[in-house]
């Protein structure tokens, strides 16, 4: 396949990438930049999409940017970056002669987890200096996803159906494991062999986060990929000790 993937450069997208080269697809970016494999979002605005026959999109500021506070300006920024993107994207996708035979729009997934980037980039640093602790009471689900799997779904998502559907599949990006914070920080700790004895107070991660942003955090939210599995789709890493051994292996 041709799969045209927006905001590609980012790490999910480099992931995917990979592992769409590895199977043989041939892959262009949708960037605000142009360069080599790229075309602008503003080419797509006006000259629609290159022809291919998968498209993603993964465009959208990070809603757990540590370097922007919870202000207006940034939940317009939120908004805007995932919004716009997509409409762009549907209106060429409508607009074009042979239109791509699947799209995935990627809204919402657990805690992305891996090597090189996403969740774990952040959390290491303090667990390896023995400074990791469960966040808030640790009771609540801590929803989480390898990222192999994560580009997995969306390469599964994007293969053509025997019978396709009007409606559109949903296809939760998340573990089959449903972990509390608690256990998550536990299993990270038993990994590395550090200790894990630091909790971090709901009240402050209100002040560093902005309490709108750290209730994702405090709170979690129960999720289950039922139609991921009923898709046929097989996890690598179904469980949290399988996928941290794999990300923290030297």
């Amino acid at each position: 396949m041709r799969v045209v993937i927006g905001g590609g450069s980012g790490f999910v997208g480099r992931e995917l990438t990979r592992l769409l080269k590895s199977r043989g697809h041939e892959v262009t970016f949708i960037s605000r930049q142009p360069g080599p494999g790229k075309i602008t979002w503003a080419d797509v605005e006006s000259r629609g999409l290159p022809p291919c026959e998968g498209a993603v999109n993964l465009a959208g500021e990070n809603i757990m940017n540590p370097l922007r506070w919870w202000n207006e300006s940034f939940k317009k920024d939120l908004v805007f970056s995932r919004v716009n993107t997509t409409r762009i994207l549907a209106q060429a996708i409508a607009s074009s002669p042979t239109p791509p035979h699947s799209w995935v729009l990627v809204t919402g997934v657990g805690a992305v987890l891996g090597r090189d980037g996403g969740a774990m980039k952040k959390m290491l640093i303090p667990f390896w200096l023995g400074l990791g602790g469960t966040l808030g009471s640790g009771r609540q689900p801590f929803p989480w996803i390898h990222v192999s799997d994560l580009v997995g779904i969306i390469a599964h998502a994007l293969e053509p159906k025997v019978e396709p559907s009007t409606e559109p599949d949903v296809f939760n990006g998340v573990a089959p494991a449903l972990n509390t914070n608690f256990e998550f920080t536990k299993e990270l700790g038993r990994t590395i062999k550090r200790p894990t004895i630091f909790p971090v107070p709901g009240f402050f991660l209100d002040v560093f986060l902005g309490s709108e942003r750290a209730v994702i955090l405090t709170q979690g939210q129960k999720v289950v990929p039922k139609k991921t599995l009923e898709s046929g789709f097989e996890f690598q890493y179904p469980d949290l000790t399988s996928a941290l051994k794999e990300i923290v292996r030297n």
